[in-house]
């Protein structure tokens, strides 16, 4: 038994059936209203899963107003974790840095490794997401995804939207926003795989529906989703992208299984 097992039902079996959607609301984003907007959506929009900044009152918010969709909260302090779990959180997540990069705030290997065990030791029986940075070399990537799943992490994350540079309208430029973190999910689902570990791979950052199907083809299980959804203020605009995200992973999921 797997401390994934421990996930509600309908989430596990989204990661099962790789087509996990989650919508991100911001590591940063404490505006309860705003947090209120995006977990609506993403609960009338059908994601399977909310991430939220680590705070205990913004866990119970998403919960009451997505209608009990899961809940993760995000952070890169350990220490803001367990109250965040009393709370209600199904999972913790040490990451989504891009709000960090703008501060000229760098996250390197040894350190996300070590966020990693510090959480381990504090929430031994709570699964735990871990983003890889994307300012590494793809090879360090790879090697750090291993080494996560080795220190605890039970599902990895990959980015890149912020180091991605469309010059293209349309869909191209979707594709081109989304090809850094689509390239992480290829790369570290298959080293995770040679390295005979099974820890779900979600791929973040830069998604669009018109990528989301090429992220599951890549070998991600799921998608997070954020700045799609969260920059938004129409709530019905919100509900509309997410269910739009949704349809086109269950279709992408679909195909991949067939």
């Amino acid at each position: 038994m797997t401390r994934l097992s421990l996930l509600p039902a309908a989430l596990r079996r989204s990661l099962d059936q790789r087509s996990t959607l989650k919508v991100i609301a911001g590591l940063m984003n404490f505006d309860a209203a705003s947090v209120a907007r995006v977990s609506r959506a993403a609960g009338q929009g059908g994601a399977d899963l909310i991430d939220v900044a680590c705070d205990p009152e913004l866990v119970a918010l998403a919960l009451e107003v997505s209608g009990g969709v899961p809940v993760c909260v995000s952070s890169v302090e350990p220490e803001q974790f367990p109250a965040a779990v009393a709370a209600g959180a199904a999972m913790v997540e040490i990451g989504n840095y891009d709000a960090f990069y703008p501060q000229g705030r760098i996250f390197g290997a040894a350190e996300v490794l070590e966020l990693t065990r510090r959480t381990r030791a504090l929430l031994p029986e709570v699964v735990m997401s871990v983003t890889v940075p994307h300012t590494l070399p793809m090879d360090q990537q790879e090697q750090l995804a291993v080494d996560l799943v080795a220190a605890g992490a039970d599902l990895i994350q990959t980015e890149g939207g912020t180091s991605a540079k469309p010059f293209s309208a349309g869909s191209l430029g979707l594709i081109e926003k989304a090809a850094p973190t689509l390239a992480a999910a290829h790369s570290i689902s298959a080293a995770l795989r040679q390295a005979g570990l099974n820890a779900p791979v979600l791929c973040a950052s830069g998604l669009s529906a018109v990528t989301l199907p090429m992220a599951i083809a890549a070998g991600a299980t799921g998608v997070g989703v954020g700045s799609a959804v969260n920059r938004l203020s129409d709530p019905l605009a919100m509900v509309a992208v997410v269910r739009s995200l949704r349809e086109a992973l269950t279709a992408s999921s679909a195909t991949s299984r067939v």
